[in-house]
């Protein structure tokens, strides 16, 4: 007994060294040097502007609307324009309510709870990448310690829109030079990665036609996030074209390979060739190549070539092809996200409660600057699993104390306005730099720029006070954000993920027999119901696996062993996408749909009882074969990997 307990105790030290270790590894991320820049101008310019106009303390507020670059990624510019100024609009709001509630301790908690709730679910919903409500927290927190009265809220919001705006025009600057820059880059992106798929499919490299399939679905969404009446120009055109001939290249290619055959080189190189020629203003002349010797299948999958050659190069009215564009609403998205059983509606609610918690007991505490508390909670509940949770709260904490030595070396050597600027400027430029390698280093240089604001801001310089109350506070915030998703999601994503497979697989039944029944005519690409609600359980199936293997250490080996089945599941619902785009779909007959919804069925019943499911015959599809395929890979990998709890 005393050996197992010995055992045990150095198994759980040698956890935390782990995850302290892995707290600290770097990512072989590229550095962002342009938005690194771009985001210290946006931070420090308003500051200037506040020093020259002789009002530095309005040149911080503005200053804080900066926080609106940060937001900005690989978006469309059609996009970029719309978000960044709802953002710019969101920070001003942010602002404006924390200085309304600042008298009143219970309705700054809630209103702070509420706030970070709301963001998270409108960036979960709608599938924004970047800081989440991370920033409308942290603006909501600093209006709240400002000495600035009610009235003048309206002037400080103000300002904050203000800087917003000249992080909107800096963020449109590429417009000008690329007005499709994104993306181009995504489809070049996509017929790069299609050419190496053309490469490794006779081999069956699942992690190259994973890929493919990621690449392919990213470009998707970037055209449609990209779309709108004042940008479907030509070259708009062109690239939507590119994109729906890349699925229709990679569904072939997934085809001609499944024996295990392998492809002329030629194709590959005929893709790539494709790939440099996107966005290039020189005519692609001669690059296309031919094999000797090819079969009709062959022949055809290279005049697939020639004709994604030609919307690149002829004239766009000589293209046979109509271009037809819907986009999935904002209505619809936010409406399958608002579900009791929506990972992002969970998450948000975690997020409101826990925000509240810490809210409350910050200010029942006598502590200075109290905000600082639920604003590092805030910034630790981000995490996407509990490992994370655990790497932010510990980097959070490590780079504020490192952060405070630099702090202190700069507020002891800065005693004129104007070197406020550089500083700010050096400091958002580094952050912005090192964030995408490790959030610790990121950290050790937010925290002297938020010691330098809040000084400059309250005038009272007392670097002591700030520095003590800031390492405290985040210690605080930092174990509350840890304890909420301890208390509320310890286990939560692994006791549901059965639930969630099972949920999954029914919905992709329901739309298989949608596509290929009598009606099959009536189902719309983006309003369809069917495909809605298989694509709300996918991304809550995602989820829910990425969060379960962040909770287990133990077992954890066994919920790999379902990635498979995970991974064939996401193959299929592209799959069902990309058949639902083609207007010529083979009609079943009742028995042969009643076969394949039994199917589903029985896949679905076997991982609720975590037994493997018995291998059902499939009907054929013709002209579908790779939803057949999968389907049969599926029953598979399900049968290796559903025995995990």
């Amino acid at each position: 007994m005393d050996n197992a307990n010995k055992t045990s105790n150095k198994s759980n030290i040698y956890t935390v060294f782990q995850t302290f270790k892995s707290a600290f590894m770097f990512k072989r991320n590229p550095f962002p040097w342009r938005k690194a820049l771009c985001a210290g101008l946006a931070s420090s310019l308003p500051i200037l502007i506040g020093i020259l106009m002789g009002n530095m303390g309005y040149g911080l507020a503005a200053g804080i609307g900066g926080f609106a670059y940060l937001y900005v990624f690989n978006q469309p510019y059609a996009q970029r324009a719309k978000m960044i100024f709802l953002v710019a609009l969101g920070l001003a709001f942010s602002m404006a309510l924390g200085i309304l509630l600042s008298p009143y301790p219970v309705g700054m908690a809630i209103g702070l709870g509420v706030l970070g709730a709301l963001g998270i679910f409108l960036f979960g919903a709608l599938k924004i990448p970047g800081p989440s409500a991370v920033f409308f927290v942290l603006c909501f927190a600093i209006a709240t310690g400002l000495p600035a009265t009610p009235d003048e809220a309206r002037i400080r919001a103000g300002l904050v829109l203000l800087g917003g705006l000249l992080s909107w025009l800096i963020s449109m600057a590429g417009w000008f030079f690329h007005p499709h820059g994104p993306e181009t880059a995504a489809m070049k992106k996509a017929y790069s990665q299609l050419a190496n798929f053309a490469v490794s499919a006779a081999v069956g490299k699942s992690e190259e036609q994973y890929k493919t399939v990621t690449a392919l679905k990213e470009a998707e969404a970037i055209l449609l996030s990209g779309y709108s009446f004042w940008t479907h120009s030509e070259q708009y055109k062109r690239l939507y074209l590119l994109n729906d001939h890349a699925n229709r290249l990679f569904l072939e290619i997934l085809d001609l390979t499944r024996n295990g055959k392998a492809l002329p080189l030629e194709i590959s190189q005929s893709l790539l060739a494709l790939a440099g020629a996107i966005g290039s203003r020189k005519k692609n002349e001669a690059k296309i190549l031919q094999p000797e010797m090819s079969n009709g299948r062959i022949a055809n999958l290279f005049m697939k070539i020639y004709d994604a050659d030609a919307i690149m190069n002829e004239p766009i009215e000589k293209i046979e092809q109509s271009v037809k564009i819907v986009k999935p609403s904002v209505k619809s998205q936010l409406l399958g996200a608002f579900d009791k059983n929506s990972i992002v509606f969970l998450s948000a609610l975690r997020y409101g409660i826990v925000l509240i918690v810490a809210s409350l007991i910050s200010y029942a505490l006598p502590v200075e600057r109290p905000y600082w508390i639920p604003l590092s909670c805030a910034a630790v509940m981000l995490g996407s699993t509990i490992v994370a949770t655990f790497h932010r709260a510990i980097q959070r904490t490590f780079g504020t104390m490192i952060g405070l030595i630099i702090a202190s070396v700069i507020l002891l050597n800065i005693q004129n306005a104007f070197l406020v600027v550089p500083t700010i400027f050096v400091l958002t430029f580094l952050t912005e730099l090192f964030i995408v390698r490790n959030y610790a280093l990121a950290v050790v240089f937010i925290t002297p720029s938020a010691l330098l604001i809040a000084e400059y801001s309250t005038s009272i310089h007392n670097f002591t006070l700030f520095a003590s109350a800031r390492a405290e506070n985040i210690v605080i915030g930092s174990l509350i954000g840890l304890s909420g998703v301890l208390l509320f999601g310890r286990k939560a994503a692994s006791s549901k993920l059965n639930h969630f497979l099972a949920k999954t697989i029914r919905s992709q039944g329901q739309y298989v027999v949608g596509l290929f029944s009598e009606d099959n005519k009536k189902m719309s690409f983006h309003e369809s119901g069917e495909r809605r609600k298989m694509h709300v359980n996918l991304v809550n199936l995602i989820t829910i696996y990425t969060s379960a293997l962040g909770e287990r250490a133990v077992g954890k080996s066994k919920l790999e062993s379902l990635w498979p089945a995970i991974f064939s599941i996401e193959l299929l619902g592209y799959y069902l996408d990309s058949a639902l785009k083609y207007e010529e779909r083979p009609i079943l007959s009742d028995q042969e749909l009643a076969q394949l919804l039994y199917v589903f069925e029985t896949m679905a019943r076997a991982v609720e009882q975590n037994l493997p499911p018995v291998p059902r015959q499939i009907p054929e599809l013709q002209k579908f074969s790779t939803i057949r395929n999968e389907i049969i890979r599926l029953q598979k990998a399900l049968t290796i990997g559903v025995e995990f709890a």
